[in-house]
């Protein structure tokens, strides 16, 4: 079992940025990879970057050279960095963890970026 706590989400203008958390309940080298995605209403959840136990790191075309996800395994927490963010950002962003067959989620963070 793996609890996800996300934090980090708000309202800003297009340019800006801001940086979610997700905090894990275990070591974060137990789990064999975390990611952030992102979902609106009425579309599928898509994949925003994900980060392996090894330290890959993997993200979306429409986000990379903007977004970057990083980890810290002392704190067994997972960032995802967003700069330059654009109104089509918005979304709820959801932390996911995944331990062999199983994935986790966190509660989502609601990310809103006004034109």
């Amino acid at each position: 079992q793996v609890q996800l706590v996300e934090s980090g989400g708000g309202l800003v203008q297009a340019g800006g940025s801001l940086r979610l958390s997700c905090a894990a309940s275990r070591s974060i080298f137990s789990i064999n990879v975390m990611g952030w995605y992102r979902q609106v209403p009425g579309k599928q959840r898509e994949l925003v970057a994900t980060i392996t136990k090894g330290g890959f790191t993997n993200h979306a075309d429409s986000v990379k050279g903007r977004f970057t996800i990083s980890r810290d395994s002392a704190k067994n927490t997972v960032y995802l960095q967003m700069n330059s963010l654009k109104p089509e950002d918005t979304a709820v962003y959801y932390c996911n963890a995944r331990v062999n067959l199983s994935n986790y989620w966190g509660q989502g963070t609601q990310v809103t970026v006004s034109s």
